[in-house]
């Protein structure tokens, strides 16, 4: 991650899933109140890149095919004029890492939880359960319809 975004900034990690729909709202919503930028992060890995079993596969065009990815989730979520305002960061690797490193210096990390009804709705996805644990700014974790 590059440190050239001066200022406040709230980092939401985006993975098209519906709560992340709800978390990218909400940190919309909470740095136009205190007037921080929106970094939007998705990671992306190769199928299988850590262990001897990985296909043979063109990296660039699996990154392409993700920030296709976010810059359609970005437009589906916010329209197209709040999109805008948003700086999409597709990085290469584990979840929980990229978004602790994308999230230093932040004013708040962004993330949801993926809960499913009943008595798995009080836990938390391991990305958000890792990220509350080790991040070092203050974390929001969203559920779905609650942005």
């Amino acid at each position: 991650m590059d440190e050239a975004a001066a200022g406040a900034r709230v980092v939401v990690g985006v993975d098209g899933s519906p709560s992340s729909a709800a978390a990218l709202r909400w940190a919309v919503h909470y740095a136009g109140l205190t007037g921080a930028t929106v970094d939007a992060v998705a990671s992306w890995d190769l199928p299988g890149a850590h262990t001897w079993s990985a296909p043979a596969v063109d990296a660039d065009v699996d990154e392409d095919i993700a920030r296709q990815a976010l810059a359609q989730e970005l437009q589906k979520v916010l329209g197209a004029e709040s999109a805008g305002t948003v700086r999409p960061l597709v990085v290469r690797g584990n979840p929980v890492d990229v978004l602790l490193k994308a999230a230093e210096g932040a004013e708040a990390l962004v993330v949801g939880s993926r809960g499913r009804g009943g008595f798995a709705r009080a836990l938390l996805g391991s990305v958000s359960q890792h990220v509350a644990h080790h991040a070092r700014c203050p974390v929001v974790i969203v559920r779905p319809g609650t942005s």
